[in-house]
C-alpha cells in the first residue's frame, strides 16, 4: 500500500536521494543533507510542541509500505513571514488616461507584497517520476489536507501554495532573466539556494523598490507572469479542486502563481468525517471502478494516510488487515475518511 506519513529521522538518506531528482525552481526541497536533517528535526520539535511559532512546520514522506521505497515528499509551514519577510509580487492594474489626447491605457504592475504574512504554506511537493501514475500524486498532495483537517487548531486562518513558474526548454526562467537577474546580480539557482537556506536579507536589500510594469518587459517574461510550470499543472488542478484560487500574487523569482484560501473552506476540512475502523477477515478485492476513499489515522506523531476501497457507512469504514497495518490502526479506532469524487 502507498502511504504518506510524518517524516522520521531515519528517512534522511532516502529523501536526500529523492531531492537529487528535482529540477530548478523547487526552493523548499534541495539536495542538501544538513538542510534536510534540520527539516526533519524541526518537524519532530513541532510535533512535540517545542518549536516557536515562526519556525513550526511539518514534513511528510510517501512510502511504498511493501518495499519501503520513498517515492515523494510534501510539507506544510504553519506561519510564513514571522521571522524573515515573506515576499511576493501583487499583480495590480494601472490605468493611464488623458481626456485631452483621447488616450486610455491599461497595464499590469508588479508591487512588492507581504500580504501573505502569517499564512500557512503548502510546500515542498515532489513526486518521483517513477510513481507519476495511478493518482499517486493526488494522494501525496491531499495527504496534507487530511492532516490539517485532523489538527485544525494547529493552523492559521488562511493557507497558500506557491506554484513553480514557467521555465523555457533550456531550463531558464524568462521572468528571472528580465527582472531578478538585473537586481540581484546572481544566477537563479544561487538565489534559489540562498532562500532555501534561510538567507533572505539580500531580497530586502536588492529587490525593486518601485512597481515593475509588465508591459515594459520582454515578451517571454510578460507571458510568464502567473503561468504554472508544465510539470506542476496537475498539482495546481488538485489544489484548485480543494478550493485554493489565484488571487493575483506571484513568486518574486519566476512569477509563478500563488494560490490561497481560508483554511476552513478546504474541501477536505469540510467533507472528511471521523468513523470507526472495521477490519475485514479476508483481503478486500474491490472491483475496478468501485468507490475509493482517502483514509488516515488520527495520530499526531505517527500520522499516516492512504487510499482504500469503499465508503463510510453507519459511522464505520471497513479496511483489510494489510491496509490497517499500513495505516497503523486497529479495529474500533477512529479514522478520518474522505470519499473521492
Amino acid at each position: 500500500m502507498i502511504v504518506v506519513r510524518v517524516v522520521q529521522p531515519d528517512d534522511l538518506d532516502a529523501i536526500l536521494g529523492l531531492a537529487r531528482e528535482t529540477g530548478p525552481g523547487l526552493t523548499s526541497f534541495k539536495p542538501d543533507r544538513d538542510a534536510l536533517a534540520a527539516r526533519i528535526n524541526r518537524t519532530r520539535r513541532t510535533l512535540n510542541g517545542k518549536a516557536e511559532r515562526h519556525e513550526a512546520g511539518y514534513f511528510f514522506v510517501m512510502e511504498d509500505s511493501t518495499t519501503g521505497d520513498v517515492a515523494g515528499v510534501c510539507g506544510i509551514e504553519t506561519a510564513v513571514g514571522l521571522k524573515h519577510p515573506f515576499f511576493n509580487y501583487r499583480v495590480s492594474t494601472i490605468v493611464h488616461a488623458s481626456q485631452e489626447l483621447g488616450t486610455w491605457t491599461q497595464m499590469r504592475a508588479l508591487n512588492i507584497s507581504n500580504d501573505l504574512t502569517g499564512y500557512g504554506e503548502l510546500c515542498s511537493l515532489f513526486l518521483s517520476p517513477r510513481y507519476r501514475a495511478g493518482g499517486v500524486g493526488g494522494l501525496l498532495s491531499r495527504s496534507r489536507f487530511m492532516f490539517i483537517a485532523q489538527f485544525l487548531d494547529r493552523f492559521p486562518e488562511r493557507v497558500c501554495a506557491e506554484m513553480r513558474g514557467h521555465f523555457d526548454d533550456d531550463g531558464t526562467s524568462p521572468f528571472w532573466r528580465a527582472v531578478g537577474a538585473h537586481f540581484y546580480q546572481i544566477e537563479f539557482d544561487a538565489a534559489d539556494y540562498l532562500t532555501s537556506h534561510g538567507q533572505r536579507s539580500f531580497l530586502s536589500e536588492l529587490m525593486p523598490r518601485y512597481p515593475v510594469y509588465v508591459e515594459l518587459l520582454p515578451e517571454g517574461a510578460q507571458k510568464a507572469v502567473g503561468v504554472t510550470h508544465a510539470d506542476t499543472v496537475p498539482a495546481r488542478r488538485m489544489l484548485e479542486s480543494e478550493g485554493l484560487r489565484f488571487e493575483n500574487q506571484v513568486d518574486i523569482f519566476d512569477a509563478g502563481p500563488v494560490l490561497e484560501c481560508h483554511t476552513e473552506d478546504l474541501r477536505t476540512v469540510r467533507d472528511s468525517v471521523l468513523v470507526r475502523t472495521e477490519i475485514a477477515d479476508t483481503p478486500l478485492g474491490a472491483p475496478k471502478g468501485s468507490p475509493r476513499s482517502l483514509v488516515s489515522n488520527t495520530s499526531l506523531g505517527d500520522f499516516r494516510t492512504g487510499m482504500a476501497s469503499g465508503l463510510p457507512k453507519d459511522g464505520v469504514f471497513r479496511i483489510s488487515a494489510v491496509e490497517a497495518a499500513a495505516l497503523n490502526v486497529t479495529a474500533g479506532e477512529l479514522i478520518r475518511v474522505l470519499p473521492q469524487k
